[in-house]
């Protein structure tokens, strides 16, 4: 996954990121994760109860949590666990959330009624939303529904309303430095920036760095897929060479929202 800009300040970039493939690792910043997390998914068969996952996390000291849609049983589970979360919002429901009153509804059954005893970090209004698609149209009118929502609950400083994308946005990502979304995606993507900017929140991203290393062996060493390089594996002129898949994106996407700030600016 690439880094990308805390919209609250663009001198200090670190964001939440997302690894798909397994962990997920969040307030990166150049020197380094602070903290590490995993998305919890359910499709699957003989998954194992709700509690049981949160005592495995806090076994193995896996702070934070990511749930693509709200859960009452793992919402109930991760009760005084002290496991920071990312709740997200499916993309079939972010029509629905364009009304304000449905937008309440949501931030009071899935986060005040667990709130403080669940940590909240961050709500994901939808996920990977294609700027092609139908549902496009209503992530930002949702993301600001749900930021209200949560302004009414004196929660918005504690928790943070944002949305996740995917690599497949950027129009150029090599090097890293001339990130830049394509010219169908900024139309859709910055809008959202310019919220996120307004409201001190990051930008999320899902990042799947074994798929390119699958898709480009020769260039890119599964060493540098799996965070494990130990030596610089792309020079660029970006504020920090690249030892890590994960880094590459952190460049690419955090070059284009500078640059999206400055126009803002």
């Amino acid at each position: 996954m690439v880094g990308l800009l805390d919209a609250k300040d663009s001198k200090a970039p670190m964001a939440p990121i997302f690894l798909l493939l397994g962990f997920l690792i969040s307030s990166l910043e150049l020197t380094g994760a602070q903290s590490v997390g995993v998305c919890y998914g359910k499709n699957g068969n003989n998954l194992p109860a709700d509690g049981e996952v949160i005592e495995l996390y806090k076994s193995n000291g896996i702070g934070r949590m990511r749930i693509y849609e709200p859960d009452r049983s793992i919402l109930d589970a991760l009760r005084g666990s002290n496991i920071e979360l990312i709740i997200g919002i499916s993309n079939n429901n972010l029509e629905a959330l364009t009304d304000a009153a449905a937008a309440t509804d949501w931030v009071e059954k899935n986060v005040r009624n667990y709130w403080p005893d669940v940590k909240f970090r961050y709500i994901a209004v939808g996920n990977e939303v294609n700027p092609n698609d139908n549902e496009a149209q209503f992530v930002l009118p949702a993301m600001q529904n749900i930021l209200n929502a949560t302004a009414s609950a004196n929660l918005n400083d504690q928790i943070k309303v944002s949305t996740a994308i995917d690599t497949t946005l950027l129009g150029n990502s090599f090097p890293p430095s001339v990130g830049s979304f394509s010219d169908s995606a900024s139309s859709y993507i910055n809008p959202i920036i310019k919220f996120l900017v307004k409201n001190g929140a990051p930008l999320l991203a899902n990042l799947y760095p074994y798929f390119s290393y699958i898709s480009n062996p020769q260039d890119i060493s599964l060493s540098y897929a799996l965070f494990t390089s130990q030596s610089i594996a792309i020079m660029d002129d970006c504020s920090i060479r690249e030892r890590l898949a994960i880094s590459r994106w952190y460049c690419s996407f955090n070059t284009k929202c500078r640059h999206l700030l400055q126009e803002f600016d």
